[in-house]
């Protein structure tokens, strides 16, 4: 009889693999945060929308680029804190090449799931500031 692991798929993680999977998380968010991707008022854009957070004062502007009906540019500018930029950051990356219809698809929980944290209550408009100003865009499309 042979003693050894139970498979990959049945094995639990310890408990410090969570805590190390959240500061990787962290760590991604702080990236984006410092080193934003897409940031900055584009050349030429189809159409833009600027959204803010009154309660914490997160102000955000995206602009998207169309090719028909697939973002071919997507960018953003504003000043918040490091989730509502992280966000942003991400949020832009995702979209471009994504047709409307797959937009529309869209929820909140795929900017958590990009996000990576579970996202407290107070700072949920945070996280969502930039998914809110794309689904704004998306309501006039």
């Amino acid at each position: 009889m042979r003693i050894g692991l139970p498979p990959a798929s049945k094995r639990q993680k310890p408990r410090f693999a969570h805590n190390m999977d959240e500061e990787l998380y962290k760590e991604n968010i702080l990236d984006h945060y410092r080193h934003p991707r897409n940031f900055g008022k584009p050349e030429t854009y189809d159409v833009r929308e600027k959204s803010s957070n009154p309660l914490c004062g997160d102000e955000l502007t995206l602009y998207l680029a169309f090719d028909g009906e697939t973002v071919s540019g997507a960018r953003f500018e504003g000043d918040g804190c490091a989730i509502s930029i992280a966000a942003g950051s991400m949020l832009t990356e995702k979209i471009k090449g994504k047709d409307i219809g797959e937009l529309k698809l869209m929820t909140p929980g795929d900017i958590y799931t990009m996000l990576g944290i579970k996202i407290s209550h107070t700072r949920e408009k945070c996280a969502l500031l930039a998914y809110a100003t794309l689904i704004n865009i998306l309501a006039v499309r």
